[in-house]
This record gives C-alpha cells, structure tokens and sequence, in this order.
C-alpha cells in the first residue's frame, strides 16, 4: 500500500497542481529519505531553480520529468504520502522532505513508517540507471503487452499460487494485496490456485478482471484503509465497494456466503469459498 490506482490518483493531481512552476528550495528533514544522491547538497543544486514539466506512474513509482531534463523519482512504499499545500501550513512530526515550489506552496513528503524514497536524476541519465528498482517490473497492466498470452508464458511453469504471482511485481507491475484479492474474486479464482493449473479462458477472465478493478479504484480515488491521501489530503473511496478485500467475516455482496481471510505466503488472502472454485 499504495497501489497502481492509489499511485495514478497521486500522479494526476499533481500533473494537475505542480507543474510549471519554480522550485525555490526546500529542506530535507529526514536524510535517508533520498536514494540518490546521499548528498543533499547535490540534491537541492540539481532541481533548486528547475520546474516540473510532466509527471507520470510506472509501476508503484512516481517519475518527475524536470525542465533541465532531469527529473525526480518516488516511492510511497507503504506510509508514504505527497500533499501540495500551503507553506505556512505546520507540518507534522512524520514530514520528511519540503519541497518549496512558486511563490507559497509546497510538496510536502510525509511518511511514517520511513520507508519511502527520493531519488534525483541528473540529465541525460535513464531513469532506470538510478532508480534500479524500475529495471526489474513486469508490464504495466492497462498495456497492450498485458494479454492473455502474456500471462501464460509468464505462468506456464509457475507452481506459486496465482495470489503469489500476482504480488510480484516483475511479472505485473503495480498491483499489490488489495486489488490481487479483488481481480481474483471478480475473475472467479480461489488464491491459493497453483498458477500454471489456470486454463486459458481463466486467465482471460483474471486479465479482464485485474483490468477492472484497478480502473474502478482509479475512478474512486483509490483505497484508503489506513494512510493513503490524495495530494490534496481527501481519502480514496475504492473501500466502500471492495468485493472481498478488508471483508473478512462479512457475507459476500454476490451470493451471501461469509468471505475467508487467510494468510496465504506471508499475506493475507481474503475470498468467497462459493464464488470462487
């Protein structure tokens, strides 16, 4: 948490709140929140003075592309939160990096856990080459690489359970606990489904499904359980509608039945035992 949808929502408010304008400075109030570079000299000399052109989403990443041709990456991991506020709005005691951008406002980074992180990229460097992490994810799901004959070369010889592939993020990038729980119920597969047992028509309807979910959490705001804000701090609203996820005891919204959490490779898994065979 934050997922795909939770990301694309931060990711088109500030396309829709930040760009064009200076960024005058700022302060780094927690070091290790930047990946690159450890010098937060360096960091404020690459982007102090530039603006931001464009932002946009791959995977669970956030990338900035900056009028001097670098740009800026971020990942929320599991705490993190970017608001655009206000620069004389006090700020709590999890904010870990200000970013002072026109005459008065600001992108503030707050993140309790302390997971998450900010990269710089200097110009004429591929994202990838700094933020390593991006060299590894699968394709993004709204994609035209994302077919059904995709999902059966990745899943042919895969003995994981289908819940287990769907987590990893080299093979789909950017869904997480959530939505893989939503996109199995919608598609009509128990979790715990050994990936390479799935016929085709199976995997079409996963594909369909995961398609989905994730764009009707992008049309809810997306999923706030716990510290998900959009950057103008309203929570996301995908929870009210979730089909079994966070339902656990509750009667499936389908057939009544009582859904099941269990934990499945570490996660929990929530399901409707008649639903989904």
């Amino acid at each position: 948490m934050p997922e795909l949808p939770e990301v694309e929502t931060v990711c088109r408010g500030l396309n829709q709140l930040t760009l064009g304008q200076p960024i005058e400075g700022g302060e780094v109030l927690l070091s290790r929140t930047l990946a690159y570079p450890f010098s937060i000299a360096e960091f404020w000399q690459g982007i102090t003075g530039t603006s931001i052109n464009r932002w946009q989403r791959r995977g669970k990443y956030l990338l900035a592309q900056l009028d001097s041709g670098g740009g800026l990456g971020v990942h929320l991991r599991m705490t993190g939160q970017l608001l655009w506020v206000k620069r004389e709005t006090p700020y709590p005691k999890h904010t870990r990096l200000r970013l002072f951008v026109g005459q008065d406002q600001e992108l503030r980074f707050v993140d309790i856990r302390t997971f998450g992180k900010i990269w710089y990229i200097p110009p004429n460097q591929a994202p990838e080459t700094i933020m390593t992490g991006l060299q590894k994810l699968g394709v993004e799901p709204f994609s035209n690489e994302f077919s059904r004959e995709y999902l059966q070369q990745k899943l042919k010889n895969s003995r994981r359970s289908i819940k287990s592939v769907l987590l990893d993020q080299e093979v789909v990038a950017g869904i997480g606990n959530i939505y893989a729980d939503e996109a199995l119920f919608k598609s009509g597969i128990k979790p715990n489904a050994i990936a390479c047992s799935l016929t085709p028509e199976q995997l079409e309807k996963l594909r369909l499904a995961i398609c989905d979910v994730l764009q009707t959490s992008i049309d809810k705001g997306g999923t706030t359980f716990s510290d998900f804000l959009s950057v103008t701090g309203v929570n996301g609203n995908y929870g009210g509608v979730a089909w079994v996820y966070g339902r656990g005891g509750k009667s499936c919204r389908v057939c009544g039945t009582l859904i099941e959490r269990v934990k499945l490779g570490g996660r929990s898994a929530h399901f409707c035992p008649k639903c989904q065979l």
